[in-house]
This record gives structure tokens, sequence and C-alpha cells, in this order.
């Protein structure tokens, strides 16, 4: 009798280790719950989902006209692969200001064609030359114009003859 009592008062090992492995498996389900729903900004996310999603924005740059140059036709001298350069650009300009850069397009052309005469042929041959040289004109034609008047310089042409 006494090895039938001994073997009943004393517990079993395995059970201690399935309480604390069913509780390292809930911690880690409950973690990677929370862990997603943070991530994907169900909790904390700080904004109201949007009611109308069908409502069209208003298109960006409807405050803008575009004001087209006269092409430009500049030789490159003796020394250059190509004989002429032919450039035709258009000026995104504030709606406001429309009438000011129409009556200052003959001041506009004479300072772009000084500053076209004056570069050398390898200066518009390189590569990567179109974005300084967009950058120099559009500088150029600010001044001119005037700061806050001009918001971008358009080279819809640009041809080595």
């Amino acid at each position: 009798m006494s090895d039938v009592t001994a073997d009943q008062s004393e517990p079993e090992p395995s059970s201690g280790k399935r309480i604390w492995l069913l509780a390292a498996l809930g911690a880690l389900v409950l973690g990677a719950g929370a862990f997603s729903a943070l991530y994907f900004g169900l909790l904390f996310s700080g904004s109201e989902p949007a009611e109308d999603e069908g409502e069209i924005s208003k298109p960006v740059g409807l405050d803008i006209e575009f004001v087209p140059l006269d092409s430009l036709v500049v030789s490159l001298g003796p020394g250059a692969n190509a004989s002429h350069l032919v450039v035709t650009m258009q000026l995104e300009v504030s709606k406001g200001y429309v009438s000011e850069v129409e009556f200052l397009k003959p001041r506009i052309a004479d300072v772009l064609n000084s500053y076209l005469r004056a570069l050398q042929p390898e200066d518009i041959e390189q590569t990567g030359s179109l974005i300084r040289l967009r950058a120099q004109m559009l500088r150029r034609v600010q001044i001119i114009v005037g700061d806050g008047r001009i918001r971008d310089l358009l080279i819809t042409e640009f041809v080595l003859n």
C-alpha cells in the first residue's frame, strides 16, 4: 500500500512544462497580433477614414499658363560638329503675369540669343548639358521678368543641325 500512495502524491513533471509552453505560445500570438495592428495602422492611426472616396480633387497647376517663345537659331561656328542649334521653348507663367511676359518677349529673346551665342560648342555637345543650359536660361528670364512670375522654362525643341 505504501507504493500506491507514493505514486499518487507525486505530481507529473510534464504538466508544469505544458503550462509554460501554452503561456509562451499565447504571448507570442498576442504579440504578433499587436505588431500587425500597429504596422497596418489599425491602432493609433489618428485619422478618420475618408467618407467620400469618389470625390475628384482639384488638379494641380490651374493657375498657370504657357507662353511660347519664338524658335531661336544660333550658328555654332567652325569648330563644332553641327553648324546650327535650333531651340524652341515655352515659359510656365503665373496667370496674373501673362501680359507682362508677352510684353517682354523681345527682351527675353535677346538675352537668350546672347547667352546661346556666347557658349562654346563643347558646352552644348556635352552629355547633360541641356539641364545646365535650361537652368541658366531660366535664371536669366527670371531676372528680366521678375521673381515669382516665371515658374519654369520648358525646352520643346533642341536640335543640332
